[in-house]
């Protein structure tokens, strides 16, 4: 039997609560004001026979907004109190990951929290990240990361008693150059085989085991803990403490964070070197050892 396709609502709903909660808040009120006052247009009263068509499609139309105007708000609200809730989640695994054994917590928890937990991670690491769900169209991509007009695709393996092997890497690669994404991740919260390691290494992935995103997930409730405590803004730092953690080098001439990138010209083409996130106004280099 074939899967009912989700409606349009369905699909709106989805997409605000992927949203920052407060956009959802924000897409609400204009959806109200514009929908209300079309809603209170008045309708013209003249009788005329070669407009009659045209003022079904307008009674119609104004029928469609007036049950809109609270439909549509109801719905933007819901996806952003989801949003705000998955928000709220997402500090809650930091910190109780954070505070226990976090290698015992990584594998006990969901495998739906543990992309959470990933999510936020890189969220405090200055990108800004959508969650896919994984499977589907989209390669088995589980997250999609954004930093400075550039795209880098996440698969998170939750894998207990097993090693990521090679095969996971090269299927992200696929997905990468059929996306044109700048860079991935693979993210386990166990360990890969030498020859995963060595593929990666070769090519724009990174890969991030079980003790690496622990100290990231500790790094970033230490961050977080900041935060909450002077309500000051230190993404900046929080990148920077983040790439530490991961392995991941600063620029040598501005000391912003850097991602590997496939040479495309020169004598270099083809080969992999850690450019600076901060291209073009940044042209800062360093080879990958």
């Amino acid at each position: 039997m074939a899967r009912k396709k989700p409606s349009v609502l369905v699909d709106l709903l989805e997409i605000t609560a992927a949203l920052p909660w407060w956009m959802g808040v924000t897409f609400a009120a204009i959806a109200y004001g514009i929908l209300h006052q079309y809603a209170s247009l008045e309708i013209s009263a003249n009788d005329i026979s070669g407009q009659i068509g045209y003022r079904v499609v307008e009674q119609i139309s104004r029928t469609l907004a007036y049950y809109g105007q609270y439909i549509l708000p109801l719905l933007f609200l819901f996806g952003a109190l989801v949003s705000f809730l998955k928000r709220r989640k997402r500090m809650d695994l930091i910190q109780i990951v954070g505070n226990g054994k976090s290698s015992d917590v990584l594998r006990d928890i969901t495998w739906r929290d543990f992309e959470l937990l990933v999510g936020e991670a890189f969220r405090m690491s200055g990108f800004s990240v959508v969650e896919t769900g994984g499977g589907g169209a989209d390669g088995g991509i589980d997250l999609v990361l954004k930093k400075d007009n550039e795209i880098f695709l996440v698969q998170c393996k939750q894998w207990r008693a097993y090693k990521v092997s090679v095969n996971v890497v090269r299927e992200l690669l696929g997905v990468m150059v059929s996306k044109g994404a700048t860079g991935g991740f693979v993210v386990t919260s166990g360990v890969f085989t030498t020859e995963a390691r060595s593929f990666a290494k070769r090519q724009n992935i990174e890969l991030i085991d079980g003790s690496m995103l622990t100290t990231m997930i500790e790094k970033a409730r230490d961050i977080g803990s900041i935060r909450a405590s002077t309500g000051q803004r230190i993404s900046q730092e929080s990148s920077e403490v983040l790439n530490k953690s991961t392995m991941i080098p600063n620029c040598p001439q501005c000391g912003d964070p850097m991602l590997k990138r496939i040479a495309k010209k020169g004598v270099n083409v083809g080969n992999v070197f850690w450019g600076c996130t901060g291209l073009p106004r940044c042209r800062g280099v360093r080879s990958v050892d």
